[in-house]
């Protein structure tokens, strides 16, 4: 099982991020998202890229404190934690990522893929926080 921590600071409230990574309706500040469709609200739903659909089952939801959910494809199964801090007018993320690979052949790269996603993510978190202190 591969593990991938991430944790990032931005001058804003946990509102305000909380509200960006928990909308299932607006995702276009995702670059890697085609589309999000709404299995069961408030429990499952399903994020298309590419060619794959993941299936995403909410199980922790403290809002602007904590999401987790469970995650899989038919290439890989996992868990995502994260956690919102807020002190002092800024927000704290740290999110956890733990992924196990279905396919013998892909285990040795799942490491880096997370890696990558993550950074990727918070990427574009970096950039829909700007366009959002920007209106």
């Amino acid at each position: 099982m591969a593990i991938s921590k991430m944790t990032a600071e931005f001058p804003v409230a946990a509102e305000t991020i909380w509200g960006i990574i928990t909308s299932l309706e607006e995702y276009s500040w995702r670059s890697d998202i085609d589309k999000i469709e709404v299995a069961e609200s408030g429990k499952r739903f399903i994020e298309y890229t590419g060619k794959y659909a993941t299936t995403f089952t909410i199980t922790a939801w403290e809002p602007c404190k904590r999401y987790e959910f469970t995650m899989e494809n038919e290439n890989m199964q996992g868990h995502w934690t994260g956690i919102f801090t807020e002190q002092a007018e800024k927000t704290r993320i740290d999110f956890t990522e733990k992924v196990e690979a279905k396919k013998w052949f892909m285990k040795p790269f799942v490491g880096m893929y997370l890696k990558k996603q993550q950074a990727g993510y918070l990427k574009d978190l970096q950039q829909a926080l700007e366009k959002d202190r920007e209106e």
